[in-house]
């Protein structure tokens, strides 16, 4: 392996076609994201056949646009990754494909990475000092967990959903709301004109002793609601989004400042989709400088899915002599475990 690799990612675990280019320093050196959002809006969802066909497309014209941006040749990459999972299996099969072929036909080594470790990572993308240790949040569409981040290569999971994730809460609950997809920052901008203390939501498991999530009652609860309040809306609608909202940042703000606690962590670290809500981060912010806990979340461009993630994570096992076989298959529903 050269002194100062350069690593080259594709992230399709979903609806995005995406590619990034990583040097040796972990700084990112070009990264594009094609979104299939407007593709998938007219359906309320992502449709797996739809996502698959249009990364056969889209990928090959993204991963030139990084290279060129980057000012590289296919030769001068040292490795290339690509997301394994967990995701939609028609989709990382896109992506992992035209790793491998990449990899097998510049006879460089190829890394399959898990995508939640690409997201636990994420914060600490050009951060001067490098991956810091402490709790961190992983909250997304498909997941919310809370890991201790020991150091790169090295996590433990504290605690997880035991139904819905925070995003997938946000996203039904903008469809009970008939909001256009994808819900959550459609009821995020509704929110900033409402009031949270309107309507009286559940915080399930806010108290519980564990580090468990659970956001099916909640979206039970909003599901119960809304034929009492019919005749006031739309004229509410602002508020219930911004209660909604509000039984959601609790929660998660809640159990994180706990868990980081009790751990007597050293920091706390935000990532994931659900990051990219601005009323989270802001109440994420507050609760740990008046817990006099340092706050790490990642930036927007690098909350949702990309490949800038996934090159930050592989360099990491890069620089520790790690690759993975060619015969490395996907796995849709990959599951979170230090290597």
């Amino acid at each position: 392996m050269p002194a100062h690799p350069v690593i080259l990612a594709i992230e399709t675990s979903c609806d995005e076609s995406a590619a990034a280019v990583c040097d040796a320093n972990g700084h990112i050196l070009a990264s594009r994201i094609s979104s299939q959002i407007p593709e998938h809006q007219p359906y309320g969802g992502v449709v797996p056949e739809l996502a698959s066909r249009n990364h056969m497309t889209r990928l090959r014209p993204v991963t030139e646009a990084v290279l060129a941006d980057a000012g590289l040749q296919l030769a001068d990459i040292d490795a290339f990754a690509a997301t394994a999972g967990p995701g939609l299996a028609s989709s990382l099969l896109v992506g992992t494909s035209a790793a491998k072929a990449l990899a097998l036909a510049c006879h460089k080594p190829f890394l399959a990475i898990n995508h939640l470790e690409g997201h636990l990572l994420s914060p600490f993308i050009s951060h001067p000092n490098g991956v810091q240790p402490g709790v961190a949040l992983i909250a997304s569409g498909g997941h919310t967990l809370l890991i201790s981040l020991i150091a790169p290569r090295h996590y433990q999971i504290l605690g997880s959903t035991r139904d819905d994730a925070a995003g997938e809460a946000f996203d039904k609950a903008g469809k009970m709301l008939g909001l256009p997809y994808p819900g959550g920052p459609q009821i995020e901008k509704l929110a900033r004109s409402g009031n949270p203390s309107a309507f009286a939501f559940p915080r399930p498991m806010i108290d519980s002793s564990d580090h468990s999530f659970s956001f099916s009652g909640l979206k039970t609860s909003l599901l119960y609601l809304l034929p009492q309040i019919a005749g006031t809306l739309p004229g509410t609608l602002p508020d219930l989004c911004a209660s909604f909202q509000q039984a959601i940042t609790d929660i998660l703000v809640s159990k994180t400042i706990r868990a980081a606690k009790a751990l007597h962590a050293a920091s706390i670290s935000l990532s994931g989709g659900v990051s990219c809500n601005q009323h989270l981060r802001e109440s994420f912010s507050k609760a740990c400088q008046q817990a006099r806990l340092p706050f790490h979340c990642a930036s927007p461009q690098h909350s949702t899915d990309n490949a800038a993630m996934i090159a930050f994570a592989a360099l990491h096992h890069l620089l520790a002599g790690a690759s993975s076989p060619l015969e490395a298959d996907i796995d849709p529903n990959l599951t979170f475990a230090p290597p």
